[in-house]
């Protein structure tokens, strides 16, 4: 595993070509536990609320596929990074179901050029400005162990809010 991925805690020894093609299903069923309502609550002040971490996946999707299709296509690409902060402030003009379907879609498209191109193709140089060289195969781990990190932040905010709903229940 490379030491570029900063994601590399959160992918240990899972297999990224198996944690991308699961995500959404997984985020489905979080935010189906979670109800409309507790979507758009933050676990705390400051900190993304469900819809806002979906959000962000989406965002983040759609910048993993550049840099895939730009590490292909061009010889010593280097990645152009992004502020998360700066681009979530537009997180509320977006709707939760939206996001997942845009993360889903996008999912499936990076997948399917994933796993069109021969093994030798992973190991094609990419340069990221903060992080130094690394490989079209560390992009794939570092989506892995991004969605591992962000599913855990989704996990965690179902479980939070999980008392308030059996709470509701109990009180029907």
């Amino acid at each position: 595993m490379s030491n570029e991925n900063p994601y590399a805690d959160f992918l240990a020894d899972h297999e990224p070509l198996k944690v991308l093609p699961a995500t959404a299903r997984k985020i489905e069923a979080l935010l189906e536990e979670l109800g409309a309502e507790r979507v758009e609550q933050p676990p705390a002040p400051g900190k993304w609320c469900a819809r806002e971490i979906v959000c962000h996946l989406a965002d983040c999707e759609l910048t993993f596929g550049f840099r895939l299709r730009q590490t292909l296509s061009e010889d010593h690409h280097i990645i152009q990074p992004f502020d998360q902060e700066k681009w979530a402030t537009n997180y509320a003009a977006y709707d939760v179901r939206d996001a997942l379907a845009t993360f889903h879609a996008v999912r499936m498209w990076n997948l399917a050029l994933i796993l069109s191109i021969p093994p030798e193709a992973r190991t094609k140089a990419v340069t990221h400005p903060e992080r130094g060289p690394m490989t079209f195969r560390t992009i794939i781990e570092t989506m892995g162990g991004h969605d591992i990190n962000h599913l855990r932040q989704l996990e965690a905010i179902a479980k939070k809010f999980a008392p308030e709903q059996s709470a509701l229940a109990a009180s029907s």
